[in-house]
């Protein structure tokens, strides 16, 4: 995946989450959950575009 691609998409999950943060009323506690649950995703998708999360699952303790 091109790295424009992958910049292009983390703008725009920002300006989605600042958009809904920002314009729709939702209590601190929810809007804390969803960011954080936002941010995992978007870092769980990060690694597997870069090929760290195949990488990780080699990994044996």
């Amino acid at each position: 995946m091109p790295l424009l691609t992958v910049i292009i998409t983390i703008i725009v999950v920002g300006v989605l989450l600042w958009l809904i943060n920002r314009y729709i009323p939702m209590q601190a506690t929810i809007k804390n959950i969803l960011n954080a649950v936002v941010v995992i995703i978007l870092v769980l998708w990060l690694l597997q575009v870069f090929g760290v999360w195949d990488n990780l699952k080699n990994i044996t303790v």
